[in-house]
C-alpha cells in the first residue's frame, strides 16, 4: 500500500456493524403477510433490492412506526470492537463511512452513540407521512450502475478516485459484493466470503471488529 495514499473505509451496516440483518428481523418478528415472497424474489433477483426493500416496508401502516422503531433499535446488537475501531480510524486519519442498505429510522439511532457525524452516513430515508411506511432513495445508482440498488455503494466507491485513495470495503453480504469488486482491500465474514472465494478475491476475514483493527495495524507497518 501506498504510503501517499489516504485510508478510507466502506463499511456496512446490517450483518457488519450489526450483529443481524435488522431489515430481516424487522420482517420475521411482525410477519407482515407476504414478507417472505418478497424476500425470495429478491434473493433469485426477480425484485431488485430496491423494489423488494420498498415492497416490503409497504406492508406496514405508517401507523405502526412507534413499534416497528421501537424494535428495530432494541433488538439491534453492536458487533465488538466497533467503538474501538471508530477510534482507531479518528486516531490514524482513515476517513470512515458508513454506506448501508438499512434504513435511517434505525441506523442513525443506533450509530448515535458513536462520533460518526451524519454526513459519513449513507443509507436509504423514510416517510410516515402516507397510509403505509415509504422507504427514499437519496443515493441512487450512477450511470456505471444498472442493479437499482436503492442505496448505491459502487457510485459512493467509484467517486472517490482511487490514484489519492486506497480503498477498503468492510462488508458481509451480496449486496457488498460489486463494491467489493471496486476496491483495494476487502474485509469479509459471511456470505461475502463465499463470494469471494468464488471468484478468487482476495479478502481479510473477521468476526470482531479488534480482528480488523489489527490487520490494519500490520498493513500500516508494513
Amino acid at each position: 500500500m501506498s504510503e501517499r495514499k489516504e485510508r478510507i473505509i466502506f463499511c456496512d451496516f446490517d450483518g457488519t456493524i450489526t450483529v443481524n440483518d435488522n431489515i430481516v428481523a424487522i420482517m420475521k418478528h411482525f410477519k407482515p403477510e407476504g414478507w417472505e415472497e418478497l424476500v425470495q424474489k429478491v434473493i433469485d433477483r426477480s425484485l431488485s433490492v430496491k423494489e423488494g426493500v420498498g415492497a416490503m416496508f409497504a406492508l406496514f401502516p405508517s401507523s405502526r412506526k412507534e413499534e416497528v422503531v421501537d424494535y428495530a433499535i432494541r433488538n439491534a446488537t453492536i458487533r465488538n470492537g466497533f467503538r474501538e475501531f471508530v477510534d482507531y480510524c479518528k486516531e490514524n486519519g482513515i476517513t470512515l463511512l458508513i454506506t448501508s442498505g438499512g434504513i435511517d429510522f434505525f441506523i442513525y439511532p443506533l450509530l448515535q452513540p458513536f462520533p460518526i457525524p451524519n454526513e459519513s452516513i449513507y443509507c436509504n430515508a423514510s416517510s410516515f407521512e402516507g397510509s403505509h411506511i415509504e422507504i427514499l432513495w437519496p443515493h441512487a445508482c450512477d450511470e456505471h450502475c444498472s442493479n437499482d440498488c436503492g442505496m448505491c455503494k459502487t457510485s459512493i466507491i467509484r467517486s472517490y478516485d482511487p490514484k489519492r485513495y486506497h480503498r477498503i470495503l468492510i462488508g458481509d453480504s451480496i449486496t457488498d459484493f460489486a463494491g467489493a469488486q471496486l476496491v483495494e482491500t476487502i474485509y469479509a465474514r459471511s456470505h461475502l466470503i463465499e463470494l469471494c472465494k468464488e471468484r478468487g478475491y482476495p479478502y481479510y476475514p473477521f468476526e470482531t471488529f479488534f480482528d480488523i483493527i489489527t490487520q490494519l495495524e500490520v498493513e500500516t507497518q508494513s
